[in-house]
């Protein structure tokens, strides 16, 4: 494929919170995806070189972690497959058209989106796959409420769901002090694809410090003093 859709509100809210050079590095796996009309191989050391990405090699890694789902073959794309799918059907059914000297006649179906997408009685309909984009349950430790929030945010920008992603969530998660619910929570709150410790850092640092304020007031009350006097008047 060698032109593809570009939806640009749908491109925004899956890389707001990107670098520049996550971004980037993102933008040249789909373009390689759709030019090669292939998956990512297992050994990106082949498509890192030839995407000049070798100074980028860890944030190649971590944007295969979050954006494609890893199979035995290789790192695949949802929306790149099916996107390409489409273009094959629909270069299929040009070609078809193509022997029959061209426009159907009017007692054959013609899609309206498209007239040289002609329907015929024994062809099956294009349709969109319903399957729901999450089979997998809440992990341990995590509760139905954060789960849920989580899984509606993940639908709403049409991420995908997988082992891989919970695991890449939890080691920042680990990183940060955090908890995965936590961080759960934090990503379906502000629309985060992905969670990295250094995002929560200023906010972990501000509860540290409450909590050092608390545990000073705390020992106070218990000594006694001053503040026990100025509590009790």
């Amino acid at each position: 494929m060698h032109y593809y859709k570009f939806n640009i509100s749908d491109w925004h809210l899956a890389t707001s919170h990107l670098s520049l050079e996550e971004e980037a590095i993102y933008f040249k796996l789909i373009n390689f995806y759709y030019d090669s009309e292939q998956y990512i191989p297992l050994e990106t050391q082949t498509v890192i070189r030839r995407l000049r990405l070798t100074n980028y090699s860890e944030l190649f890694e971590q944007i295969l972690h979050e954006f494609f789902t890893k199979s035995d073959d290789g790192w695949h794309h949802k929306r790149c497959d099916d996107e390409i799918a489409k273009y094959h059907a629909k270069a299929k059914v040009n070609k078809t058209v193509g022997k029959l000297g061209g426009r159907p006649k009017k007692t054959q179906t013609v899609s309206k989106n498209n007239p040289q997408e002609t329907l015929t009685n024994n062809q099956e309909p294009l349709t969109i796959n319903h399957k729901p984009i999450n089979t997998i349950q809440a992990p341990e430790g995590v509760s139905v409420e954060v789960w849920n929030d989580f899984v509606a945010q993940r639908k709403k920008a049409r991420a995908v769901i997988s082992d891989n992603v919970i695991n890449s969530i939890n080691k920042e998660a680990e990183k940060a002090g955090w908890s995965l619910e936590q961080a759960l929570a934090e990503c379906a709150a502000r629309g985060w694809r992905g969670f990295k410790a250094d995002w929560v850092k200023d906010k972990q640092t501000v509860a540290n410090r409450n909590s050092t304020v608390l545990s000073g007031l705390t020992r106070g009350l218990i000594g006694g003093g001053n503040n026990v006097g100025l509590l009790g008047k």
